[in-house]
Formats: structure tokens, sequence, C-alpha cells
């Protein structure tokens, strides 16, 4: 184990990328280990990835990467606009409304925040937003993305826990809607004392027929997720061919509907997932080297031996839980902590009687907030190099943010009904 440990830890400091930081470090403990055939290590990479419910993740990463390329965005955009054009902060309220909505089309945080960083970042830049409050506003916005369904780190949790992702994307409903009212709210309040981008005073609310008007153009994008969960709900596809489904229906919509999807986009969409795919399926395939050797060492059983010697409580438990994802997610890859932590933490949380849809929830929420925190975030590297602000700037305006998100992933933990009404009332239980 201490071997695991230092290489893991060593790697990691010196930057090296996650997947080989993961690989290496599990090659390492099977060196210190002879007894364990290197065999054994090659075919936990094999099989890591040798699994139906994994295939959704390609799938979609495809159909958001599709989607960004049909027109879906240009319409959501101008129908979030609509919707906030009296609210304090109007443009960073766009970002709240955008990320909420782009949820159920591009299903990664990442690529959320890198696409409204590109629309939206240089235009909040003009109307007088500091540079660290602008990234902060589109990183720490585009969480809800983890969370409104189809959510990739949601597919992955259920991939690695055995936990239904059909119950997964529809819990995560109510909290996305929540945590979009949470950010909105702290955009309000800190836009005013900014003074920053305050509604006209002759600006009229949106009108019926406005709404309506707009809606009808964005309406292919507000559908999807809804089609997405009834058809997982009524067994009319798995959520692996929920994946295949939404690939299909992103070309239908950009050749038929919107018809902005030329076969240069569509090849560039290739592209664009052929990278992101290959570096998720890189990781997925290492960490399966690393969690062989957790596995062996038993670290589960002492993690849980531990977290059983601070509390009984399983909220209690939740909250240190979340506190220590908040910290991981700083050094630890996202997708990482998923593969990683999920086996450690859902058997000791199960055990107390904790559903794993509703620790999925509250997991995810925290472990995606990594991609927006230093010293590793990709979000926010992405994000401050498009805007060519300084990370520390970010951090700083970015605070009442972390704050809102950490405060609302508590409540939820000790409001369980609240995440768990829904799945329970679509699915029963």
């Amino acid at each position: 184990m201490t071997a695991l440990i230092a290489v893991f830890t060593v790697l990691l400091l010196i930057n090296v990328p996650i997947a080989f930081v993961i690989g290496i470090a599990g090659v390492a403990w099977f060196y210190v280990h002879p007894e364990f055939p290197m065999a054994i290590a090659v075919q936990r990479v094999i099989s890591q990835t040798q699994s139906i419910p994994f295939l959704a993740v390609p799938f979609f990463i495809f159909a958001g990467n599709l989607m960004n390329r049909t027109g879906i965005t240009k319409n959501l955009i101008s129908f979030s606009r609509l919707l906030t054009r009296r609210m304090t902060g109007g443009i960073a309220q766009v970002s709240v409304l955008l990320s909420t909505l782009m949820g159920g089309v591009s299903g990664s945080a990442v690529a959320d925040a890198s696409m409204e960083a590109r629309i939206l970042g240089p235009e909040m830049i003009r109307r007088g937003y500091s540079k660290g409050y602008a990234g902060g506003v589109i990183c720490l916005t585009s969480l809800i993305t983890a969370t409104i369904p189809p959510s990739l780190g949601l597919i992955l949790y259920g991939f690695v826990g055995g936990v239904s992702i059909g119950k997964l994307f529809i819990a995560g409903i109510i909290p996305g809607l929540m945590m979009m009212a949470v950010l909105m709210f702290t955009v309000s309040v800190t836009s005013k004392r900014r003074k920053y981008d305050m509604p006209s005073p002759d600006a009229q609310a949106p009108s019926l027929a406005e709404i309506l008007r707009e809606l009808k153009t964005s309406i292919w994008a507000l559908i999807f997720p809804l089609i997405l969960i009834i058809g997982i709900r009524f067994g009319l596809f798995t959520p692996t061919e929920a994946g295949a489904f939404a690939v299909v229906y992103s070309l239908f919509v950009g050749v038929f509907i919107y018809k902005e999807l030329t076969w240069n986009d569509f090849l560039a969409a290739l592209k664009d997932s052929f990278i992101d795919n290959g570096g998720i399926i890189l990781i997925i395939s290492l960490s399966g080297i690393f969690g062989y050797a957790l596995t062996v060492e038993k670290s589960p059983a002492l993690l849980g031996s531990l977290l059983f010697g601070i509390s009984s409580n399983p909220q209690i438990l939740m909250v240190i839980i979340v506190l220590f994802l908040v910290i991981s997610g700083m050094f630890i890859d996202s997708n990482v902590n998923i593969l990683l932590l999920t086996p450690i933490f859902l058997p000791v949380l199960n055990r107390m009687g904790v559903d794993p849809v509703h620790f999925g929830i509250c997991m995810m929420t925290m472990v995606t907030m990594g991609c927006m925190t230093p010293p590793v975030g990709t979000a926010l590297y992405t994000v401050c190099d498009i805007l060519d602000c300084p990370v520390e700037e970010y951090f700083v305006e970015t605070i009442p943010f972390y704050a809102a998100v950490i405060g609302l992933d508590i409540i939820l933990i000790f409001m369980p009904g609240v995440v768990m009404w829904l799945p329970n009332l679509v699915f029963g239980g």
C-alpha cells in the first residue's frame, strides 16, 4: 500500500497526466507484490471497459458534440436572454439558465463551460464584468450540467456502482433546478453589489407571445431529456441504447429541423468525440489496475471501519465525505474520483441505509466541482485561458458560488426526500 500511495503522490505532484498517474502507481504495486502476476494488470486494463452500460458514455459524448453544432445552442441562448432580460446581472443570469438547458444537451460540465466562455465571456467583459467574475460564473454554473440528465458523471457513477442510471437521471432533475435557483440568487446578490448589468428601467417583462415564439424554436432541445427519461422508464430503450438514440436524434435535428449540420461540422464533432472519448477511456482502463490494488489491500474495508469510528450517523458521514470530495477534487480528475472512490464509499453508506441514488447526486455535484477548482481543474484552466484571466482573480471572485453550491449539497444530504421524491414517483420505491 505504501508504494501505491507514494508513487501516486509523487507523479501527481510533478504534474504527470492523471491517466498515467493511476496506471503507473498500479503497476508499481504489482512490482512490489511479485506474488501477483503482471498478467493480472493487463487483464484489469481490458476488463475495466468490457461493459455494455459503459457504451453509453461515448454515445452521449458524440451526441453532445453533434448538438453543439446543430443550432440548438444558438436557439437556447436566445431563449435564455428573453427570460432573463429584467434580471439583475442579465448576461450572467443567461449563463445560469443556459447551463440548465444545456444539461439536457451536452451532459458535460467542461464542454458547457468552454462553449459559454467563447460565446458569453467576451460580451460579459464588454459589459463591465471583471474577467474573474465572468470566468467564475461561467465555470460554476456549468456545474448544473453534471446533475441535469443526461449527465456523463451520473452514467459513470451508475456504471461503477451498479446503480440504476434511469433513477439517477430522474433524481438529478429537482436538485439541478434547485442549483439553478441558488446560483441565480447568488448572481443577483453579487451583481447588485458590484453594479454589474443592472436592468434597464424601461425593460419589459417577456410577454407570453414572445416566450411561446422562442419556445417553438428551442423545443427540440428542451424535450430531449424528457424523451430519454420516458424511454428508459417504459423500457423503450436501455441507458446504453439511449446513448445511441441521442446520436440519431442529434443528426435528425441538425439535418432535418435546423438544417445547420454540414458535413464539415459532422467531421469536426466526430474528431472532438474521438479526443474526448480517448482521454476518458484511457483513464477508465488504467483505473482498473489501481482499483484492483486497492481491493487487494482491503482499502474499502479499512476506510469503512474508519468512517464508522467517526460517526454512526449516515448524514454526518455524508457531510464528511462531501467535504473530502471538495479537497480531493482539487488534485484529482473528476472521472478518476468517480472510478476510485465510488467502490470505497458506496458499500459503507449502503450498510448504513443510504440510498445509492441519493448519495450519487450529492457525490457527483462535489466531484464535478473539482473541474472548477485549482490547482488541476480542467474547466477552470479552459475558461481562464479563453478569457485571458489570472487564476488568482478567478478563485477570489468565485468564492460566493463555491459556498452556495456546497451549502446546497449539504442541505440535500439532510433532505433525501427532495432527491428521491421524483425517482420514487416514477419507478416506485
